[in-house]
């Protein structure tokens, strides 16, 4: 794997804490999950080479 870049994040500390426990119910760190998050927002505006997700649950499909 490539190495990784450290750089200071300030937060909130409220939101320092959403994260903390949304990574622990996702067995992730604080980092992995930041990371992860991060990943997934830029695949999904297409800014990272991969495959897109889907928008939405509504996006595909035909009106009636």
């Amino acid at each position: 794997m490539a190495p990784k870049k450290n750089f200071a994040l300030r937060l909130d500390p409220k939101l320092y804490e959403l994260l903390e426990r949304w990574a622990n119910d996702e067995f992730r760190s604080v980092n992995g999950h930041i990371e992860y998050l991060l990943r997934e927002a830029a695949l999904r505006s297409g800014r990272l080479p991969g495959p897109r997700p889907p928008a939405s649950s509504e996006e595909g499909k035909e009106e009636s």
